[in-house]
């Protein structure tokens, strides 16, 4: 086989590979309806990919100040985390094609807007449920390891440097506009799997339904 067209993987965490997007959606509905906000599938597309200080602006926005922007952040990471922390689901497709990066030993990166303690609490839940994968990841890096995170791209060319490879080299998974923006800001490869909202395709980017069916040599054929 011919080698692989990257020189590592980096992975976005949430709604990428751990499908959280359904457990941030309910925390954000009941912590608004405390409010006496309804919170709509229109917010909720809004804020997807965070960074979670914008959410936490919008939400004190919403609800006209009643409440400053860190007290939203601050409830909206406890609550998801203490929920990750009784179990999570991963993405379809994801975890076979996790396997097979992790099989064809390819440098792999988890990148995620997410502060740490709930980073860590959905990689615990993931490696629960795939213990094979344990190692998988050689670096994880979350918002509280950058100055500038997503949609800055910070985190992704901190992973590649970290890896010892060229950021023009690796392939970013993603699935929010805020990803994205990142992942194409840094001069990576971009693979985008788009929910609840359309991307326009651009140069070094390939947009794919799912990753349900796909193939680590069917990605790879993408981009050669």
């Amino acid at each position: 086989m011919p080698a692989s067209p990257f020189a590592a993987i980096l992975f976005d965490m949430d709604g990428t590979l751990i499908d959280s997007e359904p457990i941030w959606l309910g925390q954000e509905r009941l912590l608004m309806s405390e409010f006496g906000h309804e919170w709509t599938d229109a917010n909720q597309q809004y804020c997807l990919g965070g960074p979670l200080s914008k959410v936490g602006r919008y939400m004190s926005q919403l609800v006209l100040g009643a409440q400053e922007p860190e007290f939203f952040q601050e409830q909206l990471v406890s609550r998801v985390t203490e929920e990750l922390k009784l179990g999570v689901s991963t993405v379809p497709g994801a975890l076979e094609l996790a396997r097979e990066i992790f099989a064809a030993q390819i440098p792999t990166a988890l990148v995620s807007a997410s502060p740490r303690s709930l980073m860590n609490a959905a990689l615990n839940g993931f490696y629960a449920i795939a213990p094979d994968l344990v190692g998988l990841f050689d670096i994880s890096i979350s918002m509280d390891d950058v100055v500038r995170t997503k949609p800055d791209p910070e985190g992704y060319l901190s992973a590649a440097e970290t890896l010892g490879v060229p950021i023009s080299e690796c392939l970013v998974i993603e699935d929010s506009l805020t990803g994205i923006t990142s992942g194409l800001a840094s001069g990576a490869y971009v693979l985008a799997v788009p929910h609840l909202f359309d991307v326009a395709i651009q140069e070094r980017m390939v947009i794919l339904p799912t990753l349900q069916g796909q193939s680590l040599g069917s990605i790879e054929s993408l981009y050669r």
